[in-house]
């Protein structure tokens, strides 16, 4: 994967992309590369459940967002360390006909010289449809390699095998889906997993740690070289969540611990002052966290280009 300091000499982008949907960045000696996945139209209601539709509307009306469906960004990562290339999550894939505009991975990670041959890893936050779906589209599942190692907590896929959405407040046809793909992916892959149970260094410097929370086996990814950390948190957070840890999502099957969870990862952020990558913030969604107050404030890099 071309470094930070040698970008891809490839400065056509495709014909219905605007800028090329990637951004590069270097931890140390680990070249990381953002690419975004697309984006995900959902009702705004799923961003907070545990709150007055009244102060959401005043949030959403804050942050100049639309009052009734928004789109939900959608980002994988890529990360060389040594000579593994980890691909950290996997986007939608394009088999879901209601959400046209995300699935893009594959052909950005192709634009930006990157061969989904040369993948050594896949690091699974979680088996959310939108994380594991890219996997099972045939231009992807076709092209890695027969001994490419995924690595998923042993409590994600033991959740998958009988999923509880008691807690969640999604649209009803969603957790059919969720199910269904769960268990594509894992009766595609299940000779491929690597199965760990709270951390795992996946390659020199590269961690992927259990938390929990959203789903019971969710998990970070930490990138580590040379005292700089990025820290990837899949779907521990969302753009509500800095000025409001405590507003629940939609998404989770397990609200109060999501909080926890989301907070602990912010003051660890904060103190650490570590960057952050999270696969719903806005493209690229590299920054750092900062407490303010009772609550959080994004402070996004400044792009490097």
């Amino acid at each position: 994967m071309p470094s930070v300091a040698n970008p891809p000499q490839q400065t056509t982008p495709q014909a219905d992309d605007l800028v090329p949907s990637r951004y590069a960045l270097q931890i140390g000696e680990i070249d990381a590369l953002v690419v975004s996945d697309g984006v995900l139209p959902l009702p705004t209601s799923t961003m907070a459940t545990n709150v007055d539709p009244a102060d959401l509307a005043q949030w959403l009306d804050h942050m100049f967002m639309p009052p009734d469906k928004f789109d939900w960004p959608l980002n994988v990562m890529v990360a060389r360390s040594g000579d593994q290339t980890i691909l950290i999550d996997a986007g939608l894939g394009g088999q879901f006909s209601g959400f046209p505009r995300a699935g893009q991975f594959p052909r950005r990670l192709e634009a930006a010289g990157i061969r989904l041959e040369d993948v050594t890893d896949v690091i699974i936050t979680h088996m959310h449809m939108d994380h594991v779906g890219g996997l099972l589209v045939p231009e992807v599942r076709d092209r890695l390699r027969p001994d490419v190692r995924i690595h998923v907590a042993a409590a994600e896929v033991e959740f998958w095998t009988a999923p509880d959405f008691s807690q969640t407040v999604m649209p009803n046809p969603v957790p059919p889906v969720l199910r269904t793909t769960a268990t594509s992916f894992h009766d595609e892959y299940r000779d491929r997993l690597r199965i760990f149970k709270d951390k795992h260094e996946v390659a020199p410097g590269v961690f992927v740690r259990l938390t929990g929370g959203h789903t019971p086996g969710h998990s970070v990814v930490e990138l580590v070289s040379e005292g700089e950390r990025l820290l990837f948190a899949g779907d521990a957070m969302f753009p509500v969540g800095f000025d409001h840890p405590d507003w629940q999502n939609g998404f989770e099957h397990d609200p109060e611990e999501s909080t926890r969870v989301r907070v602990g990862l912010f003051r660890e952020l904060a103190e650490s002052r570590g960057l952050l990558v999270a696969a719903h913030l806005p493209f690229p969604s590299v920054g750092r966290v900062a407490i303010d107050g009772d609550a959080f404030r994004w402070v996004p890099v400044i792009w490097d280009y």
